[in-house]
């Protein structure tokens, strides 16, 4: 399985309290379109109420310029409506579905249960095949919540199982509130990836600088080939209700791949462009710039 490396300026913008204009998230992802990610995660077709920072979604992809990239375009979708709009753009390859095993997590995220969840994703993989597009099913809350929900590792392959079933192919275990472990990553991709050797497995972690190494490690090592990650480490979920913790940073996730000798279809010069881009938008001494 090829080696596939998904940046979310989504993730990272989606829980700032101020507004950054549109065109500064255009020229942004611009540059990110030159550097070789395989997905870029643009944005969302979600409630405006709950995530206001991406609003402007539908104006970005349009006025985004993929004239010559080699990545695709993916938007996060929690509602039919959400589904209509993103399949009617042909700009956009990638739906990706919050599912959750967490209840307590699915309320507070996208204000469902897990039945509406799974009538949804139903909806949104016929939609993503009548009009050739691809759903990503992002299973948070795969390695431990701290909802006191029940939690096990026989859960977790129930819900694989049943996604299996409704001909879900793209299946990432989502740990937002960094409670995973290297031991348990290792044994949830290693069984997975074993069992339904027909889904593509993915990684998307939240994670403390110090432990995500041996993390991204874990997951690489036992058959985990897809990641998520945002440069500079920004982002977090809004919606757990908890401390937020940071994305796994790019930077992080290249250098280890680097020091594995591990390829990837990343042009450097132009990544290194792209971290002064977010360094610049970012930036909190130069906040008042866009966050007003």
């Amino acid at each position: 399985m090829s080696l596939v490396i998904t940046e979310s300026p989504r993730d990272a913008m989606q829980g700032l309290s101020g507004y950054i204009p549109a065109q500064a998230k255009i020229d942004y992802i611009n540059i990110l379109l030159k550097v070789g990610f395989n997905i870029i995660d643009v944005g969302s077709f979600v409630s405006e109420k709950a995530i206001p920072q991406l609003k402007d979604t539908s104006y970005v992809i349009r006025k985004i310029d993929i004239s010559d990239t080699r990545s695709s375009l993916m938007v996060l979708i929690a509602n039919m409506k959400g589904i209509e709009k993103a399949v009617a753009y042909d700009e956009i390859t990638w739906l990706a579905f919050p599912f959750s095993i967490s209840k307590t997590f699915l309320k507070r995220n996208i204000n469902i249960n897990p039945k509406q969840a799974l009538q949804l994703i139903d909806l949104a993989n016929n939609s993503c095949d009548n009009k050739k597009k691809k759903l990503k099913v992002y299973l948070t809350m795969a390695f431990g919540n701290p909802y006191q929900d029940e939690f096990s590792f026989e859960i977790v392959i129930e819900s694989i199982t049943k996604l299996k079933s409704m001909g879900i192919r793209y299946i990432t275990l989502s740990d937002i509130t960094g409670v995973s472990d290297k031991e348990l990553i290792s044994r949830t991709f290693l069984q997975v990836t074993k069992a339904f050797p027909d889904i593509e497995f993915g990684f998307h972690l939240h994670s403390k600088p110090d432990s995500c190494i041996e993390k991204i490690d874990a997951a690489f090592s036992n058959g985990c080939h897809s990641f998520d990650a945002v440069i500079n480490a920004m982002g977090g979920c809004p919606m757990t209700g908890s401390e937020l913790v940071s994305n796994l940073n790019t930077i992080d996730l290249l250098d280890y791949f680097h020091k594995n000798f591990i390829k990837t279809s990343i042009n450097m010069d132009e990544f290194n462009e792209a971290v002064k881009m977010n360094t610049k938008l970012f930036e909190i001494k130069n906040s008042d710039n866009f966050l007003n």
